[in-house]
């Protein structure tokens, strides 16, 4: 029986959206996962503001309305902007969802655990992208893949696993092994003098493991010296042709706020491909 892989892609339209060249990226990004992509923008209810006083001064209620219709017609716009970069390569399904002021980030989390996976246009400097970032990784209990504007669409035949033998490096390494392409590569990173790890050579035990399994794996070590891990992490997954990224995510959901590793942090900040994060 064939199954039909189908990623998600919520985007927010209030306060900001996010950039169109993240958009673009991602969708283009979903058509090399040969996948559906279901998308949902979400447009904000707000609640009505009254003030005698304040409506002297201001329209309060005009105000309301007008941030009410253009987060609306964001939405139409996103939903053209999706389809023009899917083009005939991806199979777009796209919706509109109105929610109250708060509540687009659970509902977006809620959503993504009836699909396969999440796909998340990133920018570091769009808080919007953060906040939905952060709610869909530690709250629907999905792989989700951030995308910076700077990925390019191509098969993906080689990723990279950022391995330190924890649970969540191997729940990483479970999301996203079905996304290889046939006869794909596996790198497999580790950084030696970042933290204590549990053993010695884990990278060629793993590595050692896939190729039992009967992938094309390979091992790879590295040091920080005078870089950053994320920094690490990336050059050595991109000096080595990796399309892809593969990592645990840490958070405290309850709080919903960050409280990564070093790794994840770094590259959550700065990230230079598309990187998969399981929580």
């Amino acid at each position: 029986m064939t199954h039909t892989r189908i990623a998600y892609m919520p985007l927010a339209t209030y306060p900001e959206a996010i950039a169109d060249e993240a958009i673009r990226a991602t969708a283009a990004f979903a058509a090399s996962l040969e996948c559906t992509l279901q998308v949902t923008t979400f447009a904000v209810d707000l609640p009505q503001v009254s003030s005698a006083l304040g409506n002297l001064l201001l329209d309060v209620p005009g105000l309301v309305r007008a941030a009410e219709e253009k987060s609306k017609a964001e939405c139409l716009r996103l939903k053209d902007l999706v389809h023009g970069a899917a083009g005939s390569r991806l199979n777009v399904d796209c919706t509109i969802r109105t929610v109250v002021l708060g509540a687009g980030l659970d509902a977006a989390a809620a959503e993504a655990r009836y699909y396969d996976l999440a796909v998340l246009p990133w920018s570091g400097e769009t808080v919007a992208a953060q906040d939905m970032t952060q709610s869909v990784v530690f709250g629907s209990g999905r792989p989700a893949i951030l995308v910076p504007p700077s990925a390019r669409p191509a098969p993906l035949d080689h990723i990279a696993i950022a391995w330190d033998a924890s649970r969540v490096a191997a729940r990483a390494l479970g999301d996203a092994l079905p996304l290889l392409a046939e006869g794909g590569v596996i790198s497999v990173l580790t950084v030696r003098d970042e933290k204590p790890l549990s053993g010695s050579n884990l990278a060629d035990a793993l590595a050692s493991s896939l190729v039992k399994r009967g992938f094309n794996a390979t091992p790879l070590e590295t040091t920080l010296g005078k870089q950053t891990i994320a920094e690490a992490l990336q050059d050595l997954a991109l000096s080595n042709g990796a399309q892809l990224l593969a990592m645990g995510g840490f958070g405290h959901s309850r709080i919903r706020d960050f409280v990564l590793g070093g790794a994840t942090k770094g590259i959550l900040t700065q990230l230079r491909l598309p990187i998969l994060l399981s929580h």
